[in-house]
Protein backbone atom coordinates (compact mmCIF):
# COMPACT_ATOMS: atom_id res chain seq x y z
CA UNK A 1 0.00 0.00 0.00
CA UNK A 2 1.61 3.44 -0.86
CA UNK A 3 1.48 6.12 1.48
CA UNK A 4 -1.25 9.21 0.92
CA UNK A 5 -0.18 12.42 1.98
CA UNK A 6 -2.65 12.28 5.59
CA UNK A 7 -1.98 15.50 7.40
CA UNK A 8 -3.04 15.87 10.99
CA UNK A 9 -5.77 18.20 9.52
CA UNK A 10 -7.10 15.62 7.27
CA UNK A 11 -6.41 13.47 10.18
CA UNK A 12 -8.83 15.31 12.00
CA UNK A 13 -11.93 15.35 9.89
CA UNK A 14 -11.54 11.49 8.95
CA UNK A 15 -11.60 10.99 13.00
CA UNK A 16 -14.57 13.48 13.35
CA UNK A 17 -16.08 11.61 10.08
CA UNK A 18 -16.12 8.39 11.97
CA UNK A 19 -17.25 9.91 15.38
CA UNK A 20 -14.13 9.88 16.67
CA UNK A 21 -13.23 12.95 19.45
CA UNK A 22 -9.79 14.06 17.66
CA UNK A 23 -8.24 13.97 20.90
CA UNK A 24 -4.21 14.92 20.27
CA UNK A 25 -3.30 11.37 21.26
CA UNK A 26 -5.53 10.05 18.78
CA UNK A 27 -4.65 12.70 16.09
CA UNK A 28 -0.70 11.43 16.38
CA UNK A 29 -1.78 7.42 16.80
CA UNK A 30 -3.90 8.14 13.53
CA UNK A 31 -0.82 9.68 12.12
CA UNK A 32 1.50 7.17 13.00
CA UNK A 33 -0.49 4.71 11.23
CA UNK A 34 -1.95 6.53 8.03
CA UNK A 35 0.51 8.84 6.96
CA UNK A 36 3.03 5.51 6.33
CA UNK A 37 0.41 3.27 5.20
CA UNK A 38 2.61 0.62 6.66
CA UNK A 39 1.23 -2.34 8.99
CA UNK A 40 2.36 -1.77 12.51
CA UNK A 41 2.43 -3.20 15.79
CA UNK A 42 1.54 -1.72 18.69
CA UNK A 43 4.53 -1.14 19.95
CA UNK A 44 5.67 0.15 16.64
CA UNK A 45 3.25 3.05 16.85
CA UNK A 46 3.71 3.40 20.14
CA UNK A 47 7.65 4.00 19.61
CA UNK A 48 6.45 6.73 16.75
CA UNK A 49 4.06 8.29 19.01
CA UNK A 50 6.50 8.91 21.86
CA UNK A 51 9.57 9.46 19.66
CA UNK A 52 7.42 12.88 18.82
CA UNK A 53 5.51 13.91 22.12
CA UNK A 54 6.85 11.40 25.21
CA UNK A 55 3.69 11.81 26.97
CA UNK A 56 1.20 8.70 25.28
CA UNK A 57 0.67 5.36 27.40
CA UNK A 58 0.44 1.66 26.08
CA UNK A 59 -2.94 1.77 27.51
CA UNK A 60 -4.34 4.86 25.58
CA UNK A 61 -2.61 3.08 22.01
CA UNK A 62 -4.35 0.39 22.31
CA UNK A 63 -7.76 1.46 23.57
CA UNK A 64 -7.37 3.92 20.43
CA UNK A 65 -6.43 0.84 18.35
CA UNK A 66 -9.78 -1.09 19.38
CA UNK A 67 -11.90 2.11 18.96
CA UNK A 68 -10.19 2.46 15.14
CA UNK A 69 -11.11 -1.49 14.76
CA UNK A 70 -14.52 -0.84 16.53
CA UNK A 71 -15.22 2.20 14.00
CA UNK A 72 -13.53 0.22 10.64
CA UNK A 73 -10.73 2.51 10.41
CA UNK A 74 -8.24 -0.06 10.21
CA UNK A 75 -8.17 -3.68 10.17
CA UNK A 76 -6.30 -5.87 12.94
CA UNK A 77 -3.74 -8.69 11.23
CA UNK A 78 -2.82 -11.56 13.32
CA UNK A 79 0.10 -13.70 11.71
CA UNK A 80 0.56 -15.54 15.29
CA UNK A 81 -0.92 -15.20 18.56
CA UNK A 82 2.01 -13.35 19.79
CA UNK A 83 2.20 -11.04 16.60
CA UNK A 84 -0.38 -8.58 15.45
CA UNK A 85 -0.46 -5.90 13.28
CA UNK A 86 -2.77 -2.68 12.37
CA UNK A 87 -3.49 -2.09 9.08
CA UNK A 88 -4.71 1.43 7.71
CA UNK A 89 -5.80 -0.77 4.30
CA UNK A 90 -9.60 -1.64 4.84
CA UNK A 91 -9.94 -2.43 1.14
CA UNK A 92 -10.16 -6.59 0.43
CA UNK A 93 -6.97 -7.44 0.38
CA UNK A 94 -4.60 -10.85 1.65
CA UNK A 95 -0.63 -10.98 3.36
CA UNK A 96 2.65 -12.15 2.63
CA UNK A 97 4.38 -12.65 6.37
CA UNK A 98 7.83 -12.87 6.15
CA UNK A 99 8.61 -15.20 9.09
CA UNK A 100 13.10 -14.24 9.05
CA UNK A 101 12.27 -10.96 8.71
CA UNK A 102 8.70 -9.94 10.17
CA UNK A 103 7.84 -8.05 6.90
CA UNK A 104 3.63 -8.09 6.20
CA UNK A 105 2.80 -6.96 2.42
CA UNK A 106 -0.27 -7.00 0.76
CA UNK A 107 -1.51 -9.41 -1.68
CA UNK A 108 -4.01 -7.68 -4.10
CA UNK A 109 -7.50 -9.79 -3.21
CA UNK A 110 -7.71 -10.51 -7.03
CA UNK A 111 -4.79 -12.42 -7.45
CA UNK A 112 -5.91 -14.67 -5.06
CA UNK A 113 -9.08 -17.50 -5.61
CA UNK A 114 -10.91 -19.46 -3.01
CA UNK A 115 -12.56 -22.97 -3.65
CA UNK A 116 -14.42 -25.32 -1.63
CA UNK A 117 -15.16 -23.25 1.47
CA UNK A 118 -17.43 -25.73 3.77
CA UNK A 119 -21.30 -24.99 4.21
CA UNK A 120 -22.06 -21.98 6.66
CA UNK A 121 -24.59 -23.02 9.40
CA UNK A 122 -28.21 -21.99 9.14
CA UNK A 123 -28.64 -18.00 9.21
CA UNK A 124 -24.52 -17.40 8.89
CA UNK A 125 -23.31 -15.19 5.60
CA UNK A 126 -19.46 -15.22 4.98
CA UNK A 127 -17.91 -12.03 6.48
CA UNK A 128 -14.89 -12.18 5.00
CA UNK A 129 -11.76 -14.74 3.99
CA UNK A 130 -8.16 -13.43 5.36
CA UNK A 131 -5.63 -15.57 3.83
CA UNK A 132 -1.67 -15.28 5.42
CA UNK A 133 0.96 -16.77 3.33
CA UNK A 134 3.84 -17.28 5.65
CA UNK A 135 7.22 -17.39 3.82
CA UNK A 136 10.70 -17.92 4.94
CA UNK A 137 14.27 -18.35 3.32
CA UNK A 138 14.75 -21.78 2.00
CA UNK A 139 17.34 -23.16 3.89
Amino acid sequence: MKPTPYTRDTLVEMLRHHDINPTHQRIEIAHALFARGEHLSADQILAIVNDRHSETSKATVYNTLNLFLEKKLIREVIVDPSKVFYDPNTEPHHHIYNVDSGELTDIDAGRIEVSGLPQLPGGMVTDGVDIIVRVRKAA
